[in-house]
């Protein structure tokens, strides 16, 4: 989507605080973070959220829980402490950004229940 603002992050058309990139996927800090580590990791590939997810976007989400997010709570010094990971789907969850994004947020003892 031409103005879909990760779509934009992820073809580097605007800056962000990259802590992680590879050919499917960037992960990058929140531009308002709700925790000491909060970053967003999306697919490159536009998906609205997850509802619109199929079949063949399964090795993606996969490599994003199995790989990409333990990697990046390793690197963040959270992933022993413990971490959270949110994904907002629709208005009533809050999703801001109609592109799929996962939260992960950490370094300091997260509160339940979250909202």
């Amino acid at each position: 989507m031409e103005d879909c603002i990760f779509c934009k992050i992820a073809k580097k058309e605007i800056e962000s605080k990259t802590v992680y990139e590879d050919d499917t996927v960037i992960a990058f800090r929140d531009l308002s973070p709700q925790a000491p580590e909060h970053v967003l990791v999306i697919p490159k590939k536009h998906v609205k959220s997850i509802n619109e997810l199929t079949s063949e976007d399964t090795a993606l989400m996969g490599h994003i829980f199995t790989e990409v997010l333990p990697k990046v709570a390793k690197e963040l010094n959270i992933a022993e402490g413990g971490y959270r990971v949110v994904i907002n789907t629709g208005e009533d969850a809050q999703q801001t950004v109609k592109h799929l994004h996962v939260h992960l947020l950490g370094g300091r003892k997260m509160t339940w229940p979250p909202g």
